[in-house]
């Protein structure tokens, strides 16, 4: 009994492995990454270029003063406008992306078509040249048999 639990945890450990080092997961992996490097990028973008020239044009330091008090309470709501800013910068640039691959993608499956079709023809004319070949040589049978 002592050598079940031993091999449940080597099950466990392989489904694990094999669940961890599957192709989805680390190319999921891999996205994290680069969708969070991509966001730095992004924040930058928006905090040292673009909210100081909205800020400029607010004559503030940036969208962050800008802020309304309502009886003592402070609503600070050039960091929404900063937050809604950055959320159409994200989606344009992840538009912007995909759409450049979905093109790549549909230019592929153009040449791929293209390349299925053109074997497509040759095995067509093959097959043709063949029966061609077949009709001929049955005729050319036919003759001798007819003694002509």
């Amino acid at each position: 009994m002592a050598g079940e639990p031993n091999t449940e945890k080597k099950g466990i450990l392989q489904e694990f492995k094999e669940f961890a080092f599957r192709g989805n997961v680390l190319d999921l992996a891999v996205a994290v990454v680069i969708g969070a490097a991509f966001n730095a990028i992004v924040q930058s973008f928006v905090k040292d270029l673009i909210m100081p020239l909205v800020g400029a044009l607010f004559s503030t330091k940036g969208l962050e003063g800008l802020a309304v008090t309502i009886h003592g309470s402070s609503v600070t709501y050039g960091v929404f406008i900063a937050s809604v800013v950055n959320f159409f910068l994200v989606a344009i640039a992840i538009f912007i992306l995909i759409k450049g691959i979905n093109q790549l993608r549909a230019e592929q499956m153009k040449a791929a078509e293209a390349k299925a079709k053109e074997e497509d023809d040759r095995e067509k004319a093959e097959k043709d040249a063949i029966l061609t070949e077949v009709k001929l040589l049955t005729e050319i049978r036919d003759l001798l048999k007819s003694g002509k």
